[in-house]
């Protein structure tokens, strides 16, 4: 590894190891009432490396949501890991990783589970940036946990990756207790200007042609109905209904819902 945490900044070096960890109400108070001021990404960083460090320790964090079925992915990446950054690895490999994750959390129990591999968590998933493969190819274990979000059909996973040999045993149990206040502190900031959607799209688009399943939503959406009502009469995700609308609009060359219900009215003559 061309570099780690000794070659940064003396402020992010982390607490000690978790194992000598204390949990107690005042501690959790204390970690609840930080998270509830986190107003940048900056803020959120610091506090993974300070605070939360002595019950899961990590050199990064991956947080993802959105739609995993489809692929329909939101990344990023919480690192001081030099190369380590939203917008150089978040990729298609990265996806599939993560996508592999979350079935195999939601398919064991939905609690948190840890990954212990001697050639390294990325060792088979090279990621496309130089910088960041030398430097992830040491990362031996992640302790990975999700959270199903059933107001608005989203899903969220988090993974916590470091060069450690093993996954402190208070960790599993503190990562259920504190992935959720991790979670409602992301959903406090802003997406960064770099971030994208990585999605894993059906064949190429044909501009003015709607898919059955694309006009089977339009049908939908001319009758008024929003995105969660169309995802229940479809059995799909709101958020695999929005995916559908936002491809329905680039075909009809359109902006809104309006305009795609009257151009779509007038190429289909209803």
């Amino acid at each position: 590894m061309t570099a780690n945490l000794h070659s940064v900044n003396k402020v992010f070096s982390p607490p000690p190891p978790a194992k000598h960890a204390r949990f107690s109400v005042e501690s959790l108070n204390t970690l609840v009432h930080k998270s509830l001021h986190i107003h940048s990404h900056f803020d959120l960083l610091m506090w993974l490396q300070g605070d939360i460090q002595p019950y899961i320790p990590h050199e990064l964090m991956i947080a993802a949501w959105g739609d995993f079925t489809s692929g329909a992915i939101y990344v990023d990446i919480i690192s001081t890991i030099p190369g380590v950054r939203t917008k150089q690895i978040t990729n298609d490999k990265l996806i599939t990783l993560l996508r592999s994750l979350f079935k195999h959390w939601e398919n064991h129990s939905k609690t948190p589970f840890t990954l212990n591999m001697t050639k390294g968590i990325f060792h088979d998933t090279q990621l496309g940036c130089i910088e960041a493969d030398a430097n992830l190819k040491n990362m031996r274990t992640a302790l990975v946990h999700g959270l199903k979000d059933q107001r608005v059909s989203q899903d969220c996973l988090y993974v916590f990756i470091d060069s450690s040999e093993i996954v402190p045993t208070i960790s599993r149990k503190m990562a259920g207790v504190l992935v959720p206040y991790i979670d409602s502190a992301l959903r406090q900031l802003d997406h960064l200007p770099n971030q994208t959607l990585q999605a894993v799209l059906p064949a190429p688009e044909i501009v003015g042609v709607l898919s059955n399943r694309e006009s089977e939503i339009m049908d939908w959406v001319m009758m008024g109905k929003t995105n969660q009502d169309i995802g229940m009469i479809l059995n799909i995700s709101a958020f695999t209904v929005k995916n559908h609308l936002q491809r329905i609009f680039r075909k009809l060359d359109v902006l809104n819902r309006a305009q795609a219900v009257s151009e779509y009215n007038r190429m289909y003559q209803i």
